[in-house]
């Protein structure tokens, strides 16, 4: 049976294949300690899990749920925006419901992009804003993020001829995989830049909560006019705890909300209107002090592993931002070789830095999704192979 052709074009998705790494070493009997996928390994806020209990009850949310997401479930991520980030939103014309960010992510591609035009994408970045590029038929233009420039993507450096073709610019902050942060002034530039050129911002906000020593992410949105070009998403997957529940929203530019509701009532129902009910618990709970606890767990982890890596003779940044540590390969080594070495001499799983593209090259990352315990040890092994590990 043949493969639609296109599907020749994307590779594996990456955590699919660290999974089956892992399961493959540990059905040799071998412990590995994942330092991989972002999932993290605490509890979901409890208020939301109190709230789907009760939810699940009503027969009335085991019916099909609204396309778009419930009017209600719509209303509470206006009403955090306006808290959060003082950005009003109309709940009907600038919000949307979705089942995770990665799904809309995809849809809204699909739904604003064709062939010829161009995507404007980080490298490295979040696989999916690549394949999915591909899979609509246009073609993604690589935006590098290098350390010398603090892992931003120099806009004013994409040529005009780039610019009159693209349809979207692609934004990750906090930033997977590199744990960077971009100032309010860098959004401003961005938002001028789409506006002149009419292109689409997609900020993914993945990790706004997420913030160390006291940094607090800002949205897109809070630039003014930023909703004539911008759509943000907002994912309660993170600092929720809610990975598995698939819950998230885009919020913004009107005609992008519409053209992502559009495609996505054609492809699915909507989030299960008792998952939309624990989110609007949540968020209506005041999180802050979940937060502020998740925060600070991540905190004290992200000092461990940075220790770690310093006392290894590795450079790493120390992130203000996300569960990610993003460092350079030691010895020279590529990714790759970096993580079949650590697999093989410490039984430990980073994630290799060219699976997020060319510019990942040569770098690493580390989740620090897992027990604090079992981090340390994971961290002890890594050091006791860099010391047997002869340089070059």
């Amino acid at each position: 049976m043949q493969w639609a052709s296109r599907m020749q074009q994307i590779p594996p998705y990456l955590f699919l294949e660290l999974d089956n790494l892992v399961a493959q070493e540990r059905a040799k009997g071998r412990d590995i300690i994942s330092l991989g996928i972002g999932d993290p390994d605490q509890p979901t806020i409890p208020v939301a899990v109190e709230a789907l209990k009760h939810a699940v009850d009503n027969p009335q949310t085991h019916r099909y749920p609204n396309y778009l997401g419930s009017p209600e479930f719509r209303q509470a991520i206006a009403d955090w925006y306006n808290q959060r980030f003082q950005v009003q939103l109309d709940p009907h014309n600038e919000v949307v419901g979705l089942i995770g960010s990665k799904e809309g992510i995809a849809h809204l591609i699909w739904a604003m992009a064709e062939p010829g035009d161009i995507v404007l994408v980080p490298d490295p970045a979040y696989p999916v804003y690549h394949t999915q590029t591909i899979l609509a038929g246009a073609k993604p233009y690589p935006l590098p993020l290098t350390a010398q420039n603090h892992f931003l993507p120099d806009l004013r450096a994409i040529p005009e001829d780039i610019w009159a073709r693209a349809k979207m610019l692609w934004l990750n902050y906090p930033n997977n995989p590199t744990g960077a942060v971009a100032p309010y002034d860098f959004y401003q530039e961005a938002v001028d830049l789409c506006r002149t050129h009419d292109v689409l911002l997609c900020s993914d906000g993945a990790y706004l909560e997420m913030g160390f020593d006291g940094y607090k992410a800002p949205s897109v949105l809070e630039i003014p006019g930023a909703k004539d070009v911008a759509i943000e998403f907002y994912s309660l997957s993170k600092p929720f705890n809610m990975t598995g529940w698939r819950i998230a929203a885009a919020v913004g530019n009107s005609s992008a909300v519409a053209a992502l509701g559009t495609l996505k009532s054609n492809l699915d129902s909507g989030p299960f209107t008792a998952v939309q009910d624990a989110a609007i618990a949540a968020l209506q709970s005041d999180p802050r002090a979940f937060f502020a606890d998740m925060n600070a767990l991540y905190q004290e982890r992200r000092d461990i592993a940075i220790r770690a890596l310093h006392a290894m003779g590795i450079a790493a940044a120390t992130p203000a931002a996300t569960f990610y540590l993003w460092f350079p390969a030691p010895f020279g080594m590529t990714a790759a070789e970096a993580t079949t070495y650590f697999i093989q001499e410490a039984g430990v799983l980073l994630t290799p830095g060219e699976a997020y593209g060319a510019h990942g090259q040569g770098w690493l990352r580390i989740s620090l999704t897992i027990d604090t315990p079992r981090l340390r040890e994971g961290m002890e092994r890594m050091a006791e192979a860099v010391r047997n590990h002869p340089p070059a």
